[in-house]
């Protein structure tokens, strides 16, 4: 056994190290290509969501308006209801 066996055993450990890091890292980051058509499909995901609660939230404040003109009319027509009425009790 030379001196530099050691040596070669500590550099053969590392490389075995660094090509279990190497393909470790590689199994999470995949394919870059695959990963970019991901990663553009969940941005155009996201586009589409984002104008799709745009539309709801336009949506809920016509409906919200549309309430409130009923409510004004349910309470005017109340109004008259009461006053054709007469007093009460």
């Amino acid at each position: 056994m030379t001196d530099l066996d050691p040596a070669a055993a500590r550099l053969d450990a590392a490389l075995q190290r660094l090509e279990a890091a190497l393909e470790a890292h590689l199994l999470r980051s995949g394919n870059p290509a695959a990963l970019r058509a991901e990663i553009d499909a969940l941005c155009a995901d996201r586009a589409n969501l984002a104008e799709a609660l745009d539309q709801s939230l336009a949506r809920e404040q016509e409906l919200q308006s549309l309430a409130d003109e009923a409510s004004l009319a349910l309470g005017a027509a109340i109004d008259e209801v009461r006053a054709a009425l007469g007093p009460g009790d």
